[in-house]
Protein backbone atom coordinates (compact mmCIF):
# COMPACT_ATOMS: atom_id res chain seq x y z
CA UNK A 1 0.00 0.00 0.00
CA UNK A 2 2.96 2.36 0.73
CA UNK A 3 4.87 1.54 -1.91
CA UNK A 4 1.47 1.91 -4.16
CA UNK A 5 0.42 5.30 -2.72
CA UNK A 6 3.95 6.83 -3.45
CA UNK A 7 3.79 5.59 -7.46
CA UNK A 8 0.81 6.91 -7.72
CA UNK A 9 1.42 10.29 -5.94
CA UNK A 10 4.24 10.68 -8.14
CA UNK A 11 1.97 10.36 -11.43
CA UNK A 12 0.07 13.17 -10.20
CA UNK A 13 3.02 15.35 -9.25
CA UNK A 14 2.33 15.19 -5.72
CA UNK A 15 5.64 13.56 -5.12
CA UNK A 16 9.13 13.76 -7.14
CA UNK A 17 9.45 11.16 -9.19
CA UNK A 18 12.71 9.75 -7.98
CA UNK A 19 11.65 9.87 -4.36
CA UNK A 20 8.73 7.34 -5.34
CA UNK A 21 11.48 5.27 -7.10
CA UNK A 22 13.15 5.08 -3.63
CA UNK A 23 10.39 4.19 -1.60
CA UNK A 24 9.50 1.67 -4.33
CA UNK A 25 12.45 0.10 -3.61
CA UNK A 26 13.20 0.26 -0.27
CA UNK A 27 10.09 0.27 1.51
CA UNK A 28 9.75 -4.15 1.17
CA UNK A 29 8.96 -6.09 3.73
CA UNK A 30 12.18 -8.25 4.06
CA UNK A 31 13.66 -4.93 5.74
CA UNK A 32 11.27 -4.92 8.75
CA UNK A 33 12.42 -6.49 11.80
CA UNK A 34 9.45 -8.40 13.07
CA UNK A 35 10.44 -8.57 16.83
CA UNK A 36 10.60 -5.11 16.78
CA UNK A 37 7.50 -3.74 15.46
CA UNK A 38 6.14 -5.93 17.72
CA UNK A 39 7.46 -4.05 21.02
CA UNK A 40 7.08 -0.53 19.13
CA UNK A 41 4.09 -1.76 18.31
CA UNK A 42 2.55 -2.12 21.90
CA UNK A 43 4.05 1.20 22.73
CA UNK A 44 1.93 3.34 20.28
CA UNK A 45 -0.64 1.18 19.70
CA UNK A 46 -0.97 0.16 16.26
CA UNK A 47 1.95 -1.07 14.11
CA UNK A 48 2.21 1.92 11.27
CA UNK A 49 4.56 4.10 13.05
CA UNK A 50 7.17 1.72 13.98
CA UNK A 51 6.93 0.03 10.64
CA UNK A 52 7.64 4.00 8.53
CA UNK A 53 10.09 4.37 11.33
CA UNK A 54 12.11 1.43 10.02
CA UNK A 55 11.62 1.81 6.77
CA UNK A 56 12.85 5.65 7.46
CA UNK A 57 16.09 4.79 9.41
CA UNK A 58 17.43 2.08 6.81
CA UNK A 59 16.52 4.13 3.40
CA UNK A 60 18.00 7.62 1.89
CA UNK A 61 16.34 10.98 2.29
CA UNK A 62 13.73 10.67 0.56
CA UNK A 63 12.21 8.10 1.56
CA UNK A 64 11.84 10.13 5.48
CA UNK A 65 10.21 12.82 3.37
CA UNK A 66 7.68 11.55 0.83
CA UNK A 67 7.07 8.13 2.46
CA UNK A 68 3.16 8.08 3.74
CA UNK A 69 2.15 11.09 2.48
CA UNK A 70 -1.18 12.40 3.52
CA UNK A 71 -2.19 9.25 4.90
CA UNK A 72 -3.35 7.72 8.06
CA UNK A 73 -2.38 4.37 9.72
CA UNK A 74 -5.97 3.41 9.10
CA UNK A 75 -5.92 4.08 5.37
CA UNK A 76 -2.92 2.15 5.49
CA UNK A 77 -3.97 -1.23 7.45
CA UNK A 78 -7.18 -0.42 6.27
CA UNK A 79 -6.43 -1.32 2.53
CA UNK A 80 -4.39 -3.59 3.39
CA UNK A 81 -6.99 -5.69 4.67
CA UNK A 82 -8.82 -5.42 1.71
CA UNK A 83 -6.10 -6.74 -0.42
CA UNK A 84 -6.03 -9.96 2.38
CA UNK A 85 -9.48 -10.44 2.45
CA UNK A 86 -10.15 -10.39 -1.66
CA UNK A 87 -7.23 -13.36 -1.56
CA UNK A 88 -8.88 -15.13 1.04
CA UNK A 89 -12.20 -14.62 -0.33
CA UNK A 90 -10.89 -15.59 -3.66
CA UNK A 91 -9.76 -19.05 -1.80
CA UNK A 92 -13.19 -19.66 0.03
CA UNK A 93 -15.15 -19.33 -3.55
CA UNK A 94 -12.53 -22.30 -4.50
CA UNK A 95 -13.45 -24.35 -1.69
CA UNK A 96 -17.05 -23.71 -2.46
CA UNK A 97 -17.19 -24.66 -5.63
CA UNK A 98 -14.94 -27.28 -4.93
CA UNK A 99 -17.59 -28.36 -2.24
CA UNK A 100 -20.62 -28.12 -5.01
CA UNK A 101 -18.98 -29.97 -7.23
CA UNK A 102 -18.45 -32.61 -5.12
CA UNK A 103 -21.68 -32.56 -3.45
CA UNK A 104 -23.65 -32.62 -7.24
CA UNK A 105 -21.81 -35.40 -8.27
CA UNK A 106 -23.21 -37.48 -5.57
CA UNK A 107 -26.69 -35.93 -5.65
CA UNK A 108 -26.20 -37.00 -9.78
CA UNK A 109 -25.32 -40.56 -8.23
CA UNK A 110 -28.11 -40.97 -5.78
CA UNK A 111 -30.97 -39.20 -7.31
CA UNK A 112 -32.79 -42.50 -7.12
CA UNK A 113 -31.02 -43.96 -3.95
CA UNK A 114 -33.88 -44.11 -1.77
CA UNK A 115 -33.94 -43.52 2.48
CA UNK A 116 -35.89 -42.40 5.18
CA UNK A 117 -36.88 -38.85 4.94
CA UNK A 118 -35.94 -37.66 9.15
CA UNK A 119 -38.58 -34.85 10.69
CA UNK A 120 -37.56 -34.76 14.62
CA UNK A 121 -35.06 -37.16 13.86
CA UNK A 122 -37.54 -39.94 13.59
CA UNK A 123 -39.19 -41.26 10.06
CA UNK A 124 -40.95 -39.47 8.25
CA UNK A 125 -41.59 -40.56 5.01
CA UNK A 126 -39.13 -41.62 1.92
CA UNK A 127 -36.92 -39.49 -0.03
CA UNK A 128 -33.88 -40.16 -2.10
CA UNK A 129 -30.39 -39.30 -1.05
CA UNK A 130 -29.40 -36.82 -4.10
CA UNK A 131 -32.44 -35.25 -3.32
CA UNK A 132 -31.29 -34.41 0.28
CA UNK A 133 -27.62 -33.24 -0.91
CA UNK A 134 -29.71 -31.08 -3.43
CA UNK A 135 -30.71 -28.82 -0.53
CA UNK A 136 -26.93 -28.40 0.62
CA UNK A 137 -26.02 -27.92 -2.91
CA UNK A 138 -28.59 -25.07 -3.28
CA UNK A 139 -27.76 -23.70 -0.05
CA UNK A 140 -24.09 -23.51 -1.20
CA UNK A 141 -24.68 -22.25 -4.29
CA UNK A 142 -26.31 -18.95 -2.52
CA UNK A 143 -23.60 -18.60 -0.41
CA UNK A 144 -21.53 -18.22 -3.88
CA UNK A 145 -23.30 -15.45 -4.68
CA UNK A 146 -23.41 -13.75 -1.14
CA UNK A 147 -19.62 -14.42 -1.04
CA UNK A 148 -18.99 -12.58 -4.53
CA UNK A 149 -20.92 -10.12 -3.93
CA UNK A 150 -19.24 -9.12 -0.28
CA UNK A 151 -16.25 -9.23 -2.01
CA UNK A 152 -17.39 -6.42 -4.31
CA UNK A 153 -17.99 -4.79 -1.41
CA UNK A 154 -15.03 -5.00 0.99
CA UNK A 155 -12.37 -5.25 -1.25
CA UNK A 156 -12.10 -1.70 -2.01
CA UNK A 157 -9.59 1.38 -1.37
CA UNK A 158 -9.33 3.80 1.94
CA UNK A 159 -7.75 6.24 1.85
CA UNK A 160 -9.25 9.68 3.11
CA UNK A 161 -6.28 10.84 5.87
CA UNK A 162 -7.04 11.99 9.65
CA UNK A 163 -10.80 12.09 10.18
CA UNK A 164 -11.60 11.42 6.76
CA UNK A 165 -11.71 14.38 5.33
CA UNK A 166 -9.16 14.07 2.71
CA UNK A 167 -7.77 17.30 3.08
CA UNK A 168 -4.16 16.28 3.97
CA UNK A 169 -4.10 14.48 0.58
CA UNK A 170 -4.76 17.79 -1.76
CA UNK A 171 -7.36 18.06 -4.62
CA UNK A 172 -6.33 15.50 -6.18
CA UNK A 173 -7.55 13.05 -3.55
CA UNK A 174 -10.24 11.31 -5.60
CA UNK A 175 -8.29 10.99 -8.30
CA UNK A 176 -5.47 9.73 -6.40
CA UNK A 177 -8.01 7.13 -4.87
CA UNK A 178 -8.95 5.91 -8.21
CA UNK A 179 -5.95 5.62 -9.67
CA UNK A 180 -4.31 3.57 -6.56
CA UNK A 181 -6.98 0.97 -6.46
CA UNK A 182 -6.42 0.56 -9.80
CA UNK A 183 -2.94 -0.18 -9.22
CA UNK A 184 -3.84 -2.55 -6.21
CA UNK A 185 -6.86 -4.15 -8.41
CA UNK A 186 -9.47 -2.88 -5.69
CA UNK A 187 -13.00 -1.51 -5.66
CA UNK A 188 -13.22 2.27 -5.45
CA UNK A 189 -15.30 4.52 -2.94
CA UNK A 190 -15.37 8.36 -2.17
CA UNK A 191 -16.81 8.01 1.21
CA UNK A 192 -14.85 7.13 4.24
CA UNK A 193 -15.23 3.80 6.26
CA UNK A 194 -13.19 4.33 9.13
CA UNK A 195 -15.86 3.84 11.17
CA UNK A 196 -18.19 1.96 8.92
CA UNK A 197 -17.49 -1.86 9.00
CA UNK A 198 -20.44 -2.99 8.21
CA UNK A 199 -19.28 -4.71 5.08
CA UNK A 200 -16.79 -6.80 7.48
CA UNK A 201 -19.56 -7.74 9.38
CA UNK A 202 -21.37 -8.65 6.13
CA UNK A 203 -18.11 -10.86 5.04
CA UNK A 204 -18.16 -12.40 8.35
CA UNK A 205 -21.53 -13.49 8.26
CA UNK A 206 -20.91 -14.67 4.89
CA UNK A 207 -18.01 -16.85 5.68
CA UNK A 208 -19.42 -18.13 9.15
CA UNK A 209 -22.50 -18.77 6.68
CA UNK A 210 -20.95 -21.19 4.31
CA UNK A 211 -18.95 -23.05 7.36
CA UNK A 212 -22.38 -23.49 9.39
CA UNK A 213 -23.64 -25.04 5.88
CA UNK A 214 -20.30 -27.77 6.08
CA UNK A 215 -21.23 -28.31 9.94
CA UNK A 216 -24.67 -29.28 9.45
CA UNK A 217 -23.35 -31.62 6.61
CA UNK A 218 -21.02 -33.00 9.03
CA UNK A 219 -23.61 -33.65 11.75
CA UNK A 220 -25.57 -35.27 9.06
CA UNK A 221 -23.21 -37.43 8.61
CA UNK A 222 -21.92 -38.23 11.97
CA UNK A 223 -25.73 -39.13 13.00
CA UNK A 224 -26.31 -41.14 9.64
CA UNK A 225 -23.15 -43.15 10.36
CA UNK A 226 -24.04 -44.24 13.51
CA UNK A 227 -23.99 -48.29 13.45
CA UNK A 228 -27.64 -48.39 14.16
CA UNK A 229 -28.42 -46.42 11.13
CA UNK A 230 -25.30 -47.02 9.07
CA UNK A 231 -26.47 -45.32 5.86
CA UNK A 232 -23.20 -42.96 5.36
CA UNK A 233 -19.56 -43.40 6.24
CA UNK A 234 -16.16 -41.67 5.86
CA UNK A 235 -13.37 -42.77 4.09
CA UNK A 236 -11.50 -45.21 6.10
CA UNK A 237 -7.89 -45.92 6.23
CA UNK A 238 -5.11 -47.51 8.89
CA UNK A 239 -6.29 -46.07 12.78
CA UNK A 240 -8.43 -43.32 11.21
CA UNK A 241 -10.77 -42.22 14.04
CA UNK A 242 -9.23 -44.79 15.88
CA UNK A 243 -9.27 -45.14 19.85
CA UNK A 244 -6.38 -45.24 22.15
CA UNK A 245 -8.35 -47.63 24.22
CA UNK A 246 -10.96 -48.97 21.77
CA UNK A 247 -9.75 -50.89 18.98
CA UNK A 248 -13.00 -51.35 17.38
CA UNK A 249 -13.13 -47.43 17.04
CA UNK A 250 -13.53 -45.52 13.58
CA UNK A 251 -15.08 -41.81 14.86
CA UNK A 252 -15.86 -39.96 12.52
CA UNK A 253 -13.13 -36.87 12.87
CA UNK A 254 -13.55 -35.57 9.79
CA UNK A 255 -16.91 -34.59 10.35
CA UNK A 256 -15.88 -33.58 14.08
CA UNK A 257 -12.90 -30.94 12.85
CA UNK A 258 -16.02 -29.40 10.74
CA UNK A 259 -18.29 -29.11 13.45
CA UNK A 260 -15.60 -27.49 15.61
CA UNK A 261 -14.51 -25.16 12.94
CA UNK A 262 -18.32 -24.40 11.85
CA UNK A 263 -18.89 -23.44 15.34
CA UNK A 264 -15.32 -21.67 15.92
CA UNK A 265 -16.85 -19.17 12.39
CA UNK A 266 -19.81 -18.51 14.10
CA UNK A 267 -18.61 -17.34 17.25
CA UNK A 268 -16.77 -14.07 15.58
CA UNK A 269 -19.87 -12.84 13.60
CA UNK A 270 -21.08 -11.38 17.01
CA UNK A 271 -17.65 -9.86 17.88
CA UNK A 272 -17.57 -7.80 14.36
CA UNK A 273 -21.32 -6.69 14.77
CA UNK A 274 -19.91 -5.35 18.01
CA UNK A 275 -17.24 -3.63 16.45
CA UNK A 276 -19.69 -1.66 14.04
CA UNK A 277 -20.53 0.44 17.34
CA UNK A 278 -17.19 2.52 16.46
CA UNK A 279 -17.98 6.16 17.11
CA UNK A 280 -17.10 9.36 15.52
CA UNK A 281 -14.47 9.40 13.02
CA UNK A 282 -12.17 6.51 14.61
CA UNK A 283 -12.99 3.76 16.86
CA UNK A 284 -11.86 3.54 20.55
CA UNK A 285 -11.06 0.14 20.86
CA UNK A 286 -13.55 -1.99 18.46
CA UNK A 287 -11.17 -1.69 15.88
CA UNK A 288 -8.65 -3.81 17.25
CA UNK A 289 -11.77 -6.33 17.52
CA UNK A 290 -11.13 -7.10 13.94
CA UNK A 291 -7.67 -7.62 14.56
CA UNK A 292 -8.38 -11.50 15.75
CA UNK A 293 -11.98 -12.16 14.50
CA UNK A 294 -11.16 -11.81 10.95
CA UNK A 295 -8.48 -13.96 10.76
CA UNK A 296 -10.40 -16.74 12.97
CA UNK A 297 -13.41 -16.40 10.73
CA UNK A 298 -11.45 -16.25 7.77
CA UNK A 299 -9.33 -19.87 8.71
CA UNK A 300 -12.05 -21.64 10.11
CA UNK A 301 -14.45 -20.87 7.30
CA UNK A 302 -11.59 -22.04 5.00
CA UNK A 303 -10.92 -25.11 6.80
CA UNK A 304 -14.62 -26.39 7.31
CA UNK A 305 -14.79 -25.73 3.72
CA UNK A 306 -11.75 -28.04 2.25
CA UNK A 307 -12.71 -30.60 5.22
CA UNK A 308 -16.25 -31.11 3.76
CA UNK A 309 -14.48 -31.25 0.36
CA UNK A 310 -12.45 -34.05 1.75
CA UNK A 311 -15.60 -35.24 3.08
CA UNK A 312 -18.20 -35.57 0.44
CA UNK A 313 -15.10 -36.80 -2.37
CA UNK A 314 -14.39 -39.66 0.10
CA UNK A 315 -18.20 -40.43 1.51
CA UNK A 316 -19.11 -43.94 1.50
CA UNK A 317 -22.71 -44.33 0.69
CA UNK A 318 -25.19 -47.47 1.16
CA UNK A 319 -27.89 -47.93 -0.75
CA UNK A 320 -28.95 -51.40 0.93
CA UNK A 321 -28.27 -50.16 4.40
CA UNK A 322 -30.85 -47.36 3.91
CA UNK A 323 -33.17 -49.68 1.81
CA UNK A 324 -33.46 -51.99 4.82
CA UNK A 325 -33.78 -48.78 7.42
CA UNK A 326 -37.31 -48.02 5.48
CA UNK A 327 -38.72 -51.33 6.65
CA UNK A 328 -38.06 -50.45 10.39
CA UNK A 329 -41.44 -50.60 12.44
CA UNK A 330 -42.94 -52.58 9.79
CA UNK A 331 -42.93 -50.09 7.62
CA UNK A 332 -44.75 -47.29 8.69
CA UNK A 333 -42.93 -44.46 6.94
CA UNK A 334 -45.51 -45.32 4.56
CA UNK A 335 -48.65 -44.40 6.70
CA UNK A 336 -48.81 -41.19 4.62
CA UNK A 337 -49.16 -42.40 1.30
CA UNK A 338 -51.43 -45.47 2.78
CA UNK A 339 -53.95 -41.93 4.71
CA UNK A 340 -53.68 -39.84 1.43
CA UNK A 341 -54.99 -43.03 -0.68
CA UNK A 342 -58.12 -43.67 1.52
CA UNK A 343 -58.27 -40.27 2.36
CA UNK A 344 -60.71 -39.43 -1.31
CA UNK A 345 -62.45 -42.32 -0.02
CA UNK A 346 -63.73 -42.13 3.57
CA UNK A 347 -62.09 -38.54 4.00
CA UNK A 348 -58.43 -37.10 5.29
CA UNK A 349 -59.61 -37.06 9.21
CA UNK A 350 -61.06 -40.53 9.24
CA UNK A 351 -58.49 -41.92 6.98
CA UNK A 352 -56.08 -40.21 9.14
CA UNK A 353 -57.38 -42.13 12.05
CA UNK A 354 -57.38 -45.44 10.55
CA UNK A 355 -53.88 -45.51 9.79
CA UNK A 356 -52.84 -44.16 13.32
CA UNK A 357 -54.36 -46.67 14.67
CA UNK A 358 -52.93 -49.52 11.79
CA UNK A 359 -49.78 -48.10 12.78
CA UNK A 360 -49.74 -48.13 16.20
CA UNK A 361 -50.72 -51.73 16.24
CA UNK A 362 -47.60 -52.09 13.52
CA UNK A 363 -45.36 -51.01 16.26
CA UNK A 364 -46.91 -53.16 18.93
CA UNK A 365 -47.09 -56.13 17.28
CA UNK A 366 -44.07 -56.02 15.41
CA UNK A 367 -46.08 -56.49 12.10
CA UNK A 368 -45.69 -55.09 8.90
CA UNK A 369 -47.72 -52.40 8.50
CA UNK A 370 -49.34 -53.92 5.04
CA UNK A 371 -50.30 -57.17 7.06
CA UNK A 372 -51.90 -55.13 9.98
CA UNK A 373 -54.14 -52.54 6.86
CA UNK A 374 -55.01 -56.55 5.38
CA UNK A 375 -56.50 -57.79 8.85
CA UNK A 376 -57.94 -54.55 10.15
CA UNK A 377 -59.16 -52.12 7.19
CA UNK A 378 -62.60 -52.84 5.59
CA UNK A 379 -63.18 -54.79 2.94
CA UNK A 380 -64.71 -52.47 0.56
CA UNK A 381 -62.44 -49.70 1.43
CA UNK A 382 -59.09 -52.43 1.17
CA UNK A 383 -60.75 -53.24 -2.01
CA UNK A 384 -60.76 -49.58 -3.54
CA UNK A 385 -57.41 -48.78 -2.84
CA UNK A 386 -54.62 -50.06 -5.05
CA UNK A 387 -52.77 -53.28 -4.65
CA UNK A 388 -50.79 -52.53 -1.28
CA UNK A 389 -47.69 -54.18 -2.28
CA UNK A 390 -47.54 -50.89 -4.86
CA UNK A 391 -48.89 -48.38 -2.05
CA UNK A 392 -46.35 -49.31 0.37
CA UNK A 393 -43.54 -49.06 -2.28
CA UNK A 394 -41.13 -46.65 -0.98
CA UNK A 395 -39.98 -46.03 -4.43
CA UNK A 396 -43.40 -45.26 -5.93
CA UNK A 397 -43.90 -42.61 -3.37
CA UNK A 398 -40.71 -39.79 -3.85
CA UNK A 399 -42.73 -36.77 -4.88
CA UNK A 400 -40.57 -34.20 -6.67
CA UNK A 401 -37.30 -35.93 -5.71
CA UNK A 402 -36.37 -36.53 -8.86
CA UNK A 403 -36.77 -32.97 -10.03
CA UNK A 404 -35.33 -31.70 -7.36
CA UNK A 405 -31.83 -33.22 -7.82
CA UNK A 406 -32.54 -32.11 -11.66
CA UNK A 407 -33.00 -28.29 -10.38
CA UNK A 408 -30.11 -28.12 -7.73
CA UNK A 409 -28.27 -29.71 -10.64
CA UNK A 410 -29.07 -26.91 -13.01
CA UNK A 411 -28.64 -24.20 -10.44
CA UNK A 412 -25.40 -25.10 -9.80
CA UNK A 413 -24.24 -24.94 -13.07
Amino acid sequence: MERALAVVQAELGIIPADAAATIEREATAEKIDLPELRRHTRVVGYPILPLLQQVRASSPPDVARYLHWGATTQDIMDTGLALIVARALDRIDVLVRALGDALAAQAAEHRATVMAGRTHAQPAVPISFGAKLAVYLAELARHVERLRAVRARVAVVQLFGAAGTAAALGPESRELRRLLAARLSLGIVDIPWHTARDSLAETAFALAAAAATCGKLAREVIELSRPEIGEVREVGGHHRGASSTMPQKANPIESEAIVGLSVLAAQQVPALLAAMHAGHERAAGEWQVEWDAIPIVAAAAGGALAAAVRLVEGLQVFPERMRANLELEGGTIMAEALMMAAAPLIGHGPAHDLVYRASAAARAEAKPLAEIARRDLEPGLLSALPPLEELLDPSRYLGETDAIVTAALELWR
